[in-house]
């Protein structure tokens, strides 16, 4: 039965010492990263019980603090929902660029294009966060132009994308006739790519709200910043209810978006 097999498939006797060398090299690199960074389960099971401590600390949550949530919760959804708006202007001008079937023959664009996106979105928000706290100081501004610029990045590679998949006839009639190319984007691109440039942005919106409590932490405002206070202050009860607040903001988010989702596309 074996040498049968054999017969049939030539390669059965080349592929599998490759496969075993490649399976050998990649447990070396798995076991050496992991030594090099530390990993430990016996490390982990002996920090079980200050991670219990630590959660004992948290409970009950301070529902007291619930009033004072609000206006730091309205923050973080405006920090999200603008930064949101101005990556979907900034992002759909990138993409017509970055798109290889709208300006693939004019180089310098499409090249110039490419790189913004990639430079956008190799730095992360928090960092981006960093900056322009340093550019323009604390508060929820610096917040909103982090997302902004980090979603940059990520919407217009995922525009660029969906534009780049569209169906070439109805762009090419237009074009025969002579029409603009925002006339073209607008009646033959656009239609194709709506429903995946609605679930690209209400993904990204989604996101930004869980990211927008994250760049608090660097003193862009919101539930964030709310939640570096408590801890720092070793108000962990206060804390925990701010945790559980970002939880249910990020759920209602989720939810509102899908509706969105179902009624849109």
């Amino acid at each position: 039965m074996r040498k049968a097999l054999q017969t049939k498939n030539p390669s059965f006797n080349t592929k599998w010492p490759q496969i075993i060398g490649i399976t050998i090299l990649l447990a070396f690199i798995l076991i050496w990263t992991a030594n090099d960074l530390e990993l430990s389960v016996s490390t982990f099971i002996g920090g079980i019980p200050s991670l219990l401590h630590l959660i004992g600390k948290m409970l009950p949550p301070d529902f007291s603090v619930f009033g004072g949530l609000i206006r730091p919760m309205i923050v973080t959804l405006e920090v999200a929902l603008w930064g949101t708006l101005i990556a979907i202007v900034v992002s759909t001008v990138l993409a017509m660029g970055a798109a290889k079937n709208l300006f693939g023959s004019i180089r310098i664009v499409y090249y110039v294009s490419r790189f913004i996106l990639n430079t956008l979105r190799s730095i992360p928000d928090l960092i981006w966060a960093l900056i322009f706290v340093a550019a323009v100081g604390l508060g929820s501004f610096p917040g909103v132009l982090a997302l902004a610029v980090y979603s940059c990045g990520e919407l217009g590679k995922l525009y660029a994308e969906a534009i780049e998949n569209i169906d070439p006839g109805p762009r090419e009639s237009l074009e025969s006739t002579g029409v603009k190319l925002l006339t073209v984007f607008r009646w033959s691109i656009v239609p194709q790519i709506f429903p995946e440039m609605i679930t690209y942005t209400l993904y990204r919106l989604e996101s930004n709200v869980r990211h927008a409590t994250v760049l608090g932490l660097v003193g862009a405002g919101g539930l964030g910043f709310e939640l570096n206070t408590a801890m720092r202050l070793f108000r962990y009860n206060e804390a925990f209810m701010i945790i559980l607040v970002i939880i249910l903001m990020v759920t209602i988010t989720d939810f509102i978006s899908g509706k969105l989702r179902q009624k849109i596309i």
